[in-house]
């Protein structure tokens, strides 16, 4: 094999790798012990776990396309098996091929990047790739690459296979998948950004679109989901939304020698990457608790849980003010920095730069406002209030909630320390054209804000025990949580998922496709009724199951073809053999 000496790039992708496959490991010998009887495919699961592992850390640090192409599909197939884990679960099994197919496509774009490049250069090595940008036009290898990378990554329209393979796939590998293995998508074009020399604004003006579509459209889609699961695969694809923002917005200032853009772009990217690992992974953890202690992942018939199953109840809370990028956890750092570099990118820019400039604040915007409302109808709707349906919840062991907890720390750590964690960065973040990790340092004042997380910290700490110490000197009442004097009162009074997010729904149905299911009764009295809704995603119904569907009737024409009748194969063979001897005459 042919290695690079290991850049800060790598480093920090492998610590970030190393990092949640190891809580992943962890959390996932609890995990599995709730399947038993069956030794052998637990055994293929944990070597598939470890060359999933093996194979990404070295695609951090191969230079040559036709290796990395190979420990591509290593990767691809162990993460294949992994999500397939259930497979005598027919949704798994279609999820399973849903992924093995998009991952394929991966591979088929990748491969005609690297090939192209290789025809010009005569060589497969990544050390052609800047020769050949100068001798072509890298633009179109870029963008092949960047698909392929992409599809990995959950950009949209590439992202249809996250919203079934995670739900298929056990928590843990749920975990992973999209703390770390989509991450691999994000790496590839981090890698390629600092192998080509093309023209980045442009490139990063595609960048920059796509993950605003993506961010929000992630979001949009997220918050009408049922499966707890699912709804979480749907904010992988926002957050990838976001990490690409800082991405996009690193190659414009790259290509217009802005350093200060492309430091704050650059580093607010890698820096969400390493949020998203953390909190994603601990909240698809926590989902894999709520499954085990309930036996259900419909968020329509949980509730209550915070009482029966504590410490996930905050941890998920802990990720859930994360993810939402509020201070004082770790995802408003990054977006903190992309924010920033937005609104510097804004001061005196020309108008249509300005008005870029603004659309991309505004998506940003909306992004962590639909994300609030999304967490507060989850966290509410599972934790809070009472049980919707008679289940017995419990707890989990303690390796269950270890991994957690040490992830939850690290998150709180970087959003109270955040300049030590730049420090990590800043070797990265030398590897991309114009940043630095002194204009970094100089540029955004990650120490007052760490200093101001620290401050509210200790408030909302001071508040909370003020409040208990006043509240033992005096006598509480306990009763139901939807008691309100109501003595009549039922757990079905309460709001529902729907219901909580019923306006927003309406405000925007026509991008949310959402069916309808209900009877409405008619009496004055009524005894019964029936409401429900389900939600499908439109672009994966008008990229995928249309054509598919064309496609279906098309060949549904020639079934006649296929009559299990051994006379009409043997002609069927007999036509083939003179078409291509006539062929062979013709073109001789």
């Amino acid at each position: 094999m042919n290695f690079q000496p290991i850049s800060g790039l790598s480093l920090w992708f492998m610590a970030i790798f190393t990092i949640v496959f190891a809580c992943g490991a962890i959390y996932g010998t609890g995990y599995m012990k709730h399947y038993t009887g069956r030794p052998l495919r637990n055994t293929l699961h944990w070597i598939n776990y470890a060359i999933a592992y093996i194979s990404m850390m070295l695609l951090c640090v191969v230079e040559n396309s036709i290796t990395f192409l190979v420990c591509w599909e290593i990767m691809a197939l162990s993460s294949f098996f992994l999500v397939i884990y259930e497979s005598e679960k027919p949704e798994t099994i279609k999820a399973g091929i849903n992924f093995f197919i998009q991952s394929h496509i991966s591979v088929v774009l990748l491969t005609a990047g690297f090939v192209m490049i290789a025809a010009k250069t005569g060589t497969y090595s990544f050390s052609a790739i800047p020769r050949y940008c100068i001798e072509n036009n890298g633009m179109t290898a870029f963008l092949l690459l960047f698909a392929g990378f992409g599809v990995k990554a959950g950009f949209v329209p590439f992202h249809t296979w996250l919203p079934y393979a995670h739900p298929a796939a056990p928590a843990h590998i749920s975990g992973v998948m999209s703390g770390v293995i989509i991450k691999i998508g994000i790496f590839g074009i981090l890698r390629m950004i600092t192998l080509f020399s093309i023209d980045f604004v442009a490139a990063g003006a595609i960048i920059l679109t796509v993950s605003a579509i993506s961010g929000l459209y992630g979001v949009m889609m997220a918050i009408i989901q049922h499966n707890l699961k699912k709804l979480l695969a749907y904010h992988s694809i926002e957050n990838i939304g976001i990490i690409g923002m800082g991405i996009g917005l690193g190659c414009i200032g790259a290509g217009n020698g802005n350093t200060v853009l492309a430091t704050l772009g650059f580093a607010g990217a890698l820096l969400h990457t390493l949020n998203h690992a953390l909190f994603k992974s601990v909240l698809f953890f926590c989902s894999g608790n709520v499954y085990h202690g309930t036996h259900t992942l419909d968020i329509e018939s949980l509730g209550g849980l915070a009482k029966t199953m504590p410490w996930t109840a905050a941890l998920f809370l802990i990720s859930s003010i994360a993810i939402c990028g509020l201070p004082p956890m770790n995802g408003f750092i990054s977006e903190f920095l992309i924010y920033s570099g937005l609104f510097g990118w804004m001061q005196g820019a020309e108008p249509g730069v300005t008005t870029g400039a603004i659309f991309s604040i505004l998506a940003l915007v909306m992004i962590g406002g639909l994300a609030i409302l999304c967490f507060t109808k989850a966290f509410g709707i599972i934790f809070l209030g009472s049980p919707r349906t008679e289940i017995e919840a419990h707890e989990m062991e303690p390796r269950r909630i270890v991994p957690l907890a040490i992830e939850a720390l690290i998150m709180l750590s970087i959003g109270l320390f955040p300049g030590f964690y730049a420090k990590l960065a800043g070797s990265a973040l030398e590897c991309f054209p114009y940043a630095t990790g002194a204009t970094l340092a100089a540029k955004a004042d990650l120490g007052a804000v760490g200093f101001a997380s620290l401050i509210f910290l200790l408030l909302a700490g001071i508040i909370y025990v003020a409040r208990n110490r006043r509240n033992t000197r005096r006598s509480i009442a306990e009763g139901p949580t939807w008691g309100c004097g109501y003595t009549e009162g039922t757990p079905r009074i309460q709001y529902t998922a729907t219901s909580f997010v019923k306006t927003y729904v309406q405000l925007f149905s026509f991008l949310l496709g959402n069916k309808k299911e209900q009877e409405i009764p008619t009496e004055i009295f009524p005894v019964s009724g029936h409401f429900e809704s389900e939600s499908y995603d439109k672009l994966e119904s008008g990229l995928i199951d249309k054509p598919l569907g064309a496609y279906h009737r098309l060949m549904d024409k020639f079934t006649f073809l296929q009559n299990g009748k051994m006379q009409f194969y043997v002609l069927y063979g007999v036509i083939f053999i003179v078409f291509t001897i006539i062929l062979s005459i013709i073109f001789r």
